[in-house]
């Protein structure tokens, strides 16, 4: 068995080529190719035995050893920190609905954070606060945390301006005669007090039969003879 370079696959394209011609496989025609082949006519394999080296997105270290070189580097955003921070600070706002659906992906050329967190088409989120930090740090020659500050307060008003239109928008449909409804949050309480009866009766269950189990045991002990003094009264 031969242990050197196998070159079959990068000629894969030419043996294929070969055997259609010794029609030795059908293909459509005299020195066509099945539809399979064509994929490999238009990307045929690569012709380099050495891996190339990939591209370098951030600038390495002068100090750091040659590690993982042929390994894809990690590319990273400005706004990737700035986002783990936020949502660390504020994880409850993961549990509020996302808006994901785009229209041509060229959402963000409209955007404008100059003008603030609030933006024509995009739901006031966690995303609105580390948009606008970034620009305040970019354009705004602001620090890190002074950015911060100032769009989380931006964001703290407006959440509590859509906090009060809410519960004003209800107390007039009430007025009028609607009906809500129970809350997410009372659904979920009794959703949470019917698991948790549940659990109650399986846990009793549980510990009777245990209780029945070693009580049964324990009876049965009592009940066995005494194998000595048996022995000792028979004549």
């Amino acid at each position: 068995m031969s242990r050197g370079r196998k070159f079959l696959a990068a000629r894969v394209l030419e043996t294929a080529q070969n055997l259609i011609s010794a029609e030795r496989i059908k293909g459509k025609g005299v020195g066509t190719l099945p539809n399979r082949m064509k994929a490999i006519q238009a990307i045929p394999p690569s012709e380099i035995l050495t891996r190339p080296y990939p591209i370098q997105h951030t600038q390495p270290k002068a100090s750091r050893r040659p590690k993982n070189l042929f390994r894809p580097t990690k590319i990273t955003y400005p706004e990737d920190r700035l986002r783990a921070d936020f949502f660390r600070d504020h994880p409850w706002e993961l549990a509020r609905p996302k808006m994901v659906l785009e229209l041509d992906g060229k959402d963000a050329r409209y955007r404008d954070w100059s003008q603030g967190l609030r933006q024509p088409g995009m739901k006031l989120s966690g995303e609105s606060v580390v948009q606008r930090q970034l620009w305040l740090m970019q354009v705004g020659n602001m620090s890190k945390r002074a950015a911060y500050d100032q769009a989380r307060k931006e964001f703290y008003d407006l959440r509590q301006s859509e906090e009060i239109e809410n519960r004003i928008a209800i107390e007039e449909a009430r007025m009028v005669g609607a009906y809500f409804g129970k809350s997410d949050l009372q659904v979920g309480m009794e959703i949470e007090d019917q698991q948790y009866d549940a659990w109650k009766k399986w846990a009793a269950n549980e510990i009777a039969q245990i209780e029945g189990d070693r009580n049964a045991a324990y009876a049965n002990i009592l009940d066995e003879p005494d194998v000595e003094e048996d022995e000792a009264v028979a004549p």
